[in-house]
């Protein structure tokens, strides 16, 4: 039988051509990080999120540490999504204010924005986490919020985002169909739409989403920082629209700019459009057809954010696409570690990146890519774990029944 190699990869050797990348300067200008990180930090409840070090995994992969941001904690929400929808919503509460600062979570800003803006509704397509984000953020302030989900997404998925009070609406289609759909009623409702990404005319939401997320590696940096590191050597950054990984490489790029970490964009092979637009090739982004269907629910997106794609052909060194089973490999790992590492919680969508790691470092057909990201054994490497349990049944399924098996042809002498 005849199975799917775990990784199949695009160099993108343009971008280190590319010393300062037009569209990082437009989308993630000096400083952002600082603004966005002092939105955060006034929310109820804000903590920084665990930086955790697997530093036995890294010495038998022959790098020299893996560091892991572990997003299952923030904000009791399980995924960092929530850090691009507030970070959003308050953005377009500002603009519709026309102020420049506006502490809106306390009891004056709070009363201020209903004053001049009365209920306003948002409303946002999602898989799962960033609806759930939107949901959590209207409610906190007051509002209410419709968030629509495709067909398959999970029971719990969609009880989570109820529970911070949406209204959730269950179309047919995929996660793009979904998008499209919101974006329609939205407009004959009246709803203001909180989007991860753009189209023509609707482009300064998507950009504060990805704005958002920064926070997390501001708060990277100072973690690394106390140990003694002034930069990852590398980034492994999952992607579904993109956002999250222009965001990552974004803030990386404006950073440290031509001295940012080498980086790998990894997507599912059932919906890797970022991968398609770097196998064409034009600098254009491409949308990637069928059914979608990857138990990497977060990631199963078909049509790139073109915002996001801008960022990601001028600073991604690589694009990677795996199967379904790279993943439920890295959710095992992470939750069976070496003796002396710690025990990380990552859904399908969290634990891709640390799979396609795995087999980058001991496939002997990844050496080339190894090679042209100079993996070895003085790499720091950076992955995002982006959500916790989110389905708890289909989590079990993997990591308890062994679910997505790795084919035996894919197996190391390690396992």
């Amino acid at each position: 039988m005849t199975h799917t190699p775990p990784i199949s990869w695009i160099d993108n050797p343009r971008a280190r051509t590319i010393e300062q990348s037009q569209a990082v300067d437009e989308l993630f200008p000096s400083g952002i990080a600082r603004k966005t990180r002092a939105f955060h930090s006034r929310i109820p409840g804000y903590q920084v999120s665990p930086l955790k070090s697997l530093p036995r995994l890294a010495a038998m992969l022959g790098l020299g540490g893996i560091w892991v941001k572990d997003e299952s904690f923030r904000l009791s929400l399980s995924s960092f999504k929530v850090l691009g929808g507030s970070y959003a919503i308050y953005s377009f509460v500002k603009s519709a204010l026309g102020v420049d600062e506006l502490d809106i979570f306390s009891a004056e800003g709070s009363r201020l924005v209903r004053e001049k803006l009365g209920d306003l509704t948002f409303a946002a397509a999602t898989d799962g986490n960033h609806g759930r984000g939107v949901a959590w953020s209207a409610s906190r302030l007051g509002f209410n919020a419709v968030i629509y989900v495709h067909e398959k997404t999970s029971q719990a998925r969609i009880r989570a985002i109820e529970s911070n009070g949406a209204k959730v609406v269950v179309i047919e289609g995929t996660y793009d169909d979904a998008v499209r759909q919101v974006n329609d009623d939205a407009q004959k409702n009246g709803w203001q739409v909180i989007s991860d990404t753009s189209w023509p005319g609707y482009e300064d939401i998507p950009r504060w989403v990805m704005q958002g997320y920064t926070t997390m590696f501001a708060e990277t940096q100072e973690q690394l920082a106390a140990q003694g590191i002034i930069k990852p050597s590398h980034v492994l950054v999952q992607a579904g629209v993109g956002s999250l990984a222009a965001a990552t490489l974004g803030f990386y790029s404006q950073l440290f700019g031509p001295g940012r970490p080498r980086s790998v964009v990894v997507e599912p092979d059932k919906a890797a459009c970022l991968y398609r637009s770097a196998e064409i090739g034009d600098g254009q982004p491409y949308s990637f057809g069928g059914d979608l269907d990857t138990i990497m629910a977060g990631l199963a997106c078909g049509d790139p954010n073109p915002q996001a794609w801008r960022v990601l052909w001028d600073t991604a060194d690589a694009f990677v696409k795996c199967p379904d089973y790279v993943a439920a490999k890295g959710m095992r790992v992470y939750g069976v570690p070496l003796a002396g590492d710690p025990f990380v919680v990552s859904g399908e969508s969290g634990a891709a990146t640390l799979g396609a790691l795995m087999f980058i470092m001991q496939r002997p057909e990844c050496a080339p890519l190894r090679a042209s990201l100079g993996l070895d054994s003085r790499s720091e490497v950076l992955l995002i774990n982006s959500e916790g349990n989110t389905d708890p049944t289909y989590f079990r399924r993997v990591v308890w029944s062994g679910r997505h098996p790795v084919p035996e042809a894919y197996t190391t002498l390690e396992e």
